[in-house]
């Protein structure tokens, strides 16, 4: 098991470092500069795997929103499934092409919630502590999915089951697994990775990946 103290740590000062030398581009057109294609879905988290009987798990949209939503897993099985092939592309430089994703639409379910119009940034909580940012705009594109499953089958506890948010427009590390609540403010609150010196807006095709 890794020592996940030391693993963050060193991670914070890649990104304290700064800006590095432009990646090398890839012979792929859909593969980001200074990233290698993958196939096996590698596992990247805090240390902590929270295990979330389906039962006791919820997900919650509030803040600056017109209805405060909760979704029991009952609730979010009823509304519209989706599916969406999307590419991956995490930070520390690897890519999975044509990931099979299901799950919800997350701008259907923030639809719902009606974002009030000051309304202008999320913030991503998660089972484990974890947060992020982004705009509220980054969440209404049709390809972000708050996602139950991936390749047909049920997503497991390592990769964010039972429901993680995908967002293949940016690095990985705004697609949070075991997501817990999303709260919508007026103002950009940078989450756990972007406080430690991690790119505000993630761009893997302008590699954001350090600010």
């Amino acid at each position: 098991m890794p020592d996940w103290e030391k693993l963050i740590a060193a991670k914070v000062a890649v990104a304290q470092r700064g800006l590095q030398k432009p990646g090398k581009v890839s012979a792929n057109a859909r593969i980001p500069a200074g990233q290698t294609e993958v196939r096996n879905f590698p596992v990247l988290d805090l240390g902590i795997q929270p295990e979330i009987p389906l039962q006791e798990w919820s997900l919650r949209v509030f803040g600056l929103v017109q209805n405060d939503i909760t979704l029991d897993w009952t609730a979010y099985q009823a509304m519209p499934q989706v599916e969406d092939v999307s590419d991956f592309h995490c930070v520390t430089r690897w890519s999975q092409l044509d990931m099979e994703w299901a799950g919800i639409s997350a701008s259907e379910l923030l639809l719902q919630a009606g974002p009030l119009p000051e309304a202008g940034f999320v913030t991503l909580h998660c089972y484990d502590g974890y947060t992020t940012n982004l705009p509220l705009e980054a969440l209404l594109d049709d390809d972000v999915i708050i996602a139950h499953s991936v390749f047909g089958q049920p997503l497991s506890i390592e990769h964010g089951g039972p429901v993680r948010l995908v967002v293949p427009k940016r690095y990985a590390w705004k697609s949070p697994k075991w997501l817990k609540a999303i709260e919508l403010h007026a103002e950009d609150r940078p989450g756990f990775w972007e406080v430690r010196g991690y790119h505000n807006e993630a761009d893997p095709w302008l590699e954001q990946r350090f600010g």
